[in-house]
C-alpha cells in the first residue's frame, strides 16, 4: 500500500483523535497495511503520536473484532436471503425479503440526508430527493479499530468532510414469511450515539438524547425488537446518527457497517454471543480487581497495625487509584454510569498520571528515602504537567479548543513528561538499592514489572507483545505485571511488618528493664523527718521518664532534695537519669553543700551526655528551716505559693566551668516548699493552650498528687514530677 505526505498527515490525525492508535500499533506487528503507515509516520519523525496513552482502549479494540464471528457463523446458514434495494420515493415497489430461520443483513443503498427532522422517521416521508449510501460490507475491507472485516468509511468520507452532528439513514423493505417476532441488531462500530425508529415508531438508542444535548458512550452490542404488532409487510428504518464535532478521523461519522434483521430469538442468541465475547475480553479487568481489593486491604490493614510506615499508606492509595481504573473499564463495557468523553478524561488526564506519581511515591517511601518533600513537588508537579497535556489530547478539547495539528507538539510532550516520571522512579530505585542493599535488590523485581505496567504502550513500537488470550479470555502484560508486582510487594511488606515487630517487641522489652532499673531508683517510701511532713509525685509521660530525684534525710535531722529534668524522653533519657542518680548518690556521700553538688555533677557529665542536657535544683533544709538552694537552670521552687526569686544558671552537662549561685531563705513553721518538673508548666490541653506558670502557681500550695493529677487531666505532655516540703507547725 503506497500512502501519500497527504494522506500520511491524515492518517496520524485520525489516529492521534480518536485514541485508536493502539490497534494499529498492534496490525503493524501483523504487517498489515495500517502497519505500513505507521512505519512510514515513525520514519518521518512523528513516534510522538505513541504518547497518546489509553490504557482501556487495546483490550476494547481488540475484543470487539471478535464479537462479528459469531454474526459470520449465524449468516453462513440463512436459508433465503434477498438482496436489499433502494427506494426511490415513497411510493414505489418495495423490495422482497424472506426471512426463514435466519437473520439478514441490510445492507445495499439507504437514504442518507444530514440535519435533523423528526418527520423523518415516518413511513409516508418521501426521502426521493435524498442521496443513496451503500452500506453492502465492502470485501477485503476491515475496521482499523476493531480489527473485523467488511469496514465501511463514514460520511467524512464520502462527501460531507468536516461535517459533524446529526444525520439520517432510511431504508424501506418489505418482509415475507414473518411469523415470529423480530429484532433488529445495529453495527457495534458507529459514531457517536443513535436513535432506530421503525415504521415512524421509536424502539431503541445507544447514548442519551436529551434537550441539552447527546452523550455518547462506548460502542457494545444493542439490539431492538421491532414492533409487537409487526409480523411482515412493509417496513421502514429510519437511523437518527449524531456525531461530536471534535472526530477528525477521515472516515468517521456514521454508521460503519450495516444492521441485521431477523428473527427475534435469533437476534438474542447472537446478542448473547457478543457478549460473552466482550466477557472474555474483560476477565483479566475482573481478576485485577480482585488482587487489587486484596492489596488493598491489605496495605491500610498493615498501616492500621503500623503507623510509623507510610509506604503501606501510599500503596494502599496506588492500589485504589488502579482500581478506580479497572471500575472505570469495566462500567464503560457493561453500564452508561459515564460517557465517553468524561470516562476518557477520567481515566487518561487524571488517573494514568496519578497512577505513576503514587506509584514513585510509593518506592521512595518503601526505600525511607529522605527530602520527601522536594520528591513530592517534583512528582507533583510533573503529574499536573501531563494530565493537561493529557486533556488537550481528549475531547471536548481536543478538535474545538486545541488545533488538530497540534498534536504535532503535544504528543512528544506528553511522552517527555511520562518519561521523566519514569525517570524519577529509577532515580528512587537506584538510590534505594545503594541505601538497603539486600531489601533493595529483593524489591526490583517489582519495580521492574511496576515499570512494565506503567509503559505497557511504549512497548508496542518495539513490537513487544501485549495482548494475550489463554482460554480465549482477554489479558495484557500491564495487568499480568501489576498482579505479579503486587504479589511480590505483599511478600515484601509482610516480610518487614514481621521484622518491625519484632523490633518493637525487643524496644518493648528493653523499655521494660528501663523502666524497671528507674523505678529502683526513684525512691518509693519517703524518709521520715522531725519536724517535717514530705510528698512526693512522679508520673513519667511514657513507659520510662526523663525527670529524676532524690530526698535524703541527714543525720542532724536535716533534708536534701535533688530534682531534675533530662531533655527528650524514652529510654535514651532514662538511661541518663540512671547516669545522673547514680552521679548524685556518689556526691552527697562526701557533701551535702547545694552549690558543690551541682559543680561536681556537671563536671561528671559533660562530654557524656551525647547532645543532652540536665536542669537540676538542689535545697538542703536544716532542721531549724534554714535553707539553701541551687539552681542550674530548673524551673524556681514555690514558698507558700509565692515564686522563689533565685539565680539562674546553665543546665548540667553542657559547660564544664559553669557557675551556680546558692540562695537562703528560712522555713517558718507552717511553710510549704513545693519543687516540680516543667512536665506541670507545659502541660497541654486540646486547643494548644499551655497550663502555664499562672495556673502552676495558683495551684502550688496543694498537696502533691492533686498538683499532678490537675495537670495531667489538663493534658499532660512530659514527665510530671512534684515535691512538697512542710514544716510542722509549733
Amino acid at each position: 500500500m503506497r500512502v501519500t505526505p497527504s494522506e500520511q498527515l491524515q492518517w496520524m490525525d485520525r489516529f492521534c483523535s480518536e485514541e485508536r492508535l493502539f490497534v494499529i500499533l498492534r496490525c503493524a506487528q501483523n504487517d498489515s497495511a495500517d502497519g505500513l503507515v505507521i512505519s512510514s509516520l515513525l520514519k518521518q519523525g512523528i513516534a510522538g503520536i505513541r504518547g497518546v496513552p489509553v490504557k482501556s482502549l487495546p483490550m476494547r479494540r481488540l475484543g470487539f473484532s471478535l464479537l462479528l464471528l459469531p454474526f459470520f457463523a449465524l449468516h453462513a446458514t440463512a436459508q433465503k436471503t434477498t438482496a436489499v434495494a433502494p427506494i426511490s420515493s415513497a411510493t414505489a415497489p418495495t423490495t422482497q425479503i424472506t426471512l426463514g430461520n435466519s437473520t439478514v443483513v441490510l445492507g445495499g443503498l439507504w437514504k442518507f440526508h444530514t440535519g435533523d427532522n423528526m418527520a423523518w422517521a415516518q413511513p409516508g416521508f418521501d426521502d426521493s430527493a435524498w442521496v443513496t449510501m451503500d452500506l453492502t460490507p465492502l470485501k477485503g475491507s476491515h475496521d482499523p479499530f476493531y480489527g473485523s472485516q467488511g469496514y465501511l468509511p463514514g460520511w467524512t468520507a464520502r462527501g460531507y468532510k468536516g461535517y459533524y452532528g446529526y444525520a439520517w439513514y432510511r431504508l424501506r423493505v418489505h418482509v415475507q414469511d414473518g411469523q415470529t417476532a423480530l429484532a433488529l441488531q445495529m453495527p457495534i462500530d458507529f459514531d457517536d450515539a443513535y436513535q432506530v425508529y421503525v415504521n415512524g415508531q421509536f424502539i431503541g438508542q445507544t447514548g442519551r438524547f436529551t434537550a441539552r444535548g447527546v452523550t455518547a458512550y462506548f460502542s457494545t452490542p444493542a439490539a431492538f425488537p421491532l414492533p409487537a404488532n409487526f409480523r411482515g409487510g412493509p417496513v421502514t428504518i429510519a437511523i437518527r446518527v449524531w456525531m461530536k464535532s471534535y472526530l477528525t478521523a477521515p472516515d468517521a461519522g456514521g454508521l460503519h457497517g450495516p444492521p441485521v434483521l431477523g428473527h427475534a430469538s435469533a437476534i438474542a442468541g447472537l446478542l448473547q454471543l457478543n457478549w460473552d465475547a466482550i466477557d472474555h475480553t474483560v476477565y483479566g479487568s475482573f481478576v485485577d480487581i480482585a488482587i487489587l481489593l486484596l492489596a488493598l486491604g491489605v496495605a491500610f490493614g498493615l498501616f492500621w497495625l503500623d503507623r510509623t510506615e507510610p509506604a503501606f499508606l501510599w500503596l494502599g492509595l496506588t492500589c485504589a487509584a488502579l482500581l478506580a481504573f479497572e471500575f472505570s473499564i469495566v462500567a464503560g463495557y457493561y453500564t452508561t454510569w459515564i460517557g465517553d468523553v468524561p470516562e476518557f478524561l477520567l481515566e487518561d488526564a487524571f488517573l494514568t498520571p496519578a497512577i505513576i506519581g503514587l506509584w514513585v511515591l510509593f518506592w521512595a517511601y518503601w526505600f525511607r528515602m529522605d527530602r520527601m518533600g522536594r520528591l513530592h513537588r517534583a512528582v507533583w508537579g510533573l503529574v499536573a504537567l501531563l494530565a493537561v497535556g493529557m486533556a488537550m489530547m481528549r475531547g471536548p478539547f481536543y478538535g474545538d479548543v486545541v488545533p488538530v495539528h497540534a498534536i504535532v507538539w503535544l504528543s512528544p510532550l506528553t511522552l517527555a513528561l511520562k518519561l521523566l516520571l519514569g525517570a524519577l522512579l529509577v532515580w528512587v530505585t537506584t538510590r534505594g538499592i545503594r541505601k538497603n542493599q539486600l531489601e533493595g535488590l529483593l524489591a526490583l523485581p517489582a519495580v521492574v514489572l511496576v515499570v512494565l505496567s506503567i509503559y505497557e504502550e511504549e512497548l508496542l513500537l518495539l513490537h513487544v507483545p501485549i495482548f494475550y488470550f489463554p482460554f480465549r479470555f482477554g489479558v495484557e502484560l500491564d495487568q499480568i505485571a501489576t498482579i505479579l508486582s503486587l504479589a511480590i510487594i505483599t511478600v515484601l511488606m509482610l516480610r518487614r511488618f514481621l521484622h518491625g515487630q519484632r523490633e518493637r517487641e525487643q524496644f518493648r522489652l528493653e523499655m521494660e528493664q528501663a523502666r524497671q532499673v528507674q523505678q529502683m531508683l526513684i525512691p518509693e517510701a519517703l524518709p521520715v523527718v522531725p519536724g517535717f511532713t514530705l510528698e512526693s509525685e512522679y508520673r513519667p509521660a511514657q513507659q520510662v521518664g526523663g525527670d529524676f530525684f532524690q530526698i535524703i534525710a541527714g543525720k542532724d535531722n536535716s533534708i536534701l532534695i535533688v530534682v531534675g529534668d533530662v531533655s527528650g524522653k524514652g529510654l535514651k533519657a532514662a538511661m541518663l537519669v540512671s547516669l545522673i542518680v547514680g552521679a548524685i548518690r556518689m556526691v552527697t556521700e562526701t557533701t551535702q553543700e547545694p552549690i558543690t553538688i551541682l559543680q561536681s555533677l556537671n563536671r561528671r557529665l559533660c562530654g557524656r551526655m551525647q547532645g543532652h542536657f540536665a536542669t537540676c535544683v538542689v535545697a538542703r533544709i536544716a532542721p531549724n528551716g534554714e535553707t539553701v538552694i541551687a539552681n542550674a537552670g530548673h524551673l524556681p521552687p514555690y514558698l507558700n505559693g509565692a515564686e522563689v526569686a533565685i539565680a539562674g544558671s546553665l543546665p548540667l552537662g553542657m559547660i564544664e566551668t559553669a557557675d551556680f549561685e546558692q540562695t537562703r531563705l528560712t522555713l517558718q513553721p507552717g511553710d510549704r516548699l513545693t519543687l516540680l518538673t516543667d512536665g506541670v508548666v507545659e502541660a497541654q490541653n486540646e486547643q494548644k493552650q499551655l497550663f502555664g506558670f499562672d495556673r502552676t502557681q495558683q495551684i502550688s500550695r496543694q498537696p502533691a498528687a492533686a498538683i499532678a493529677v490537675t495537670a495531667q487531666q489538663f493534658g499532660q505532655e512530659d514527665d510530671i514530677t512534684v515535691i512538697g516540703i512542710t514544716r510542722a507547725a509549733v
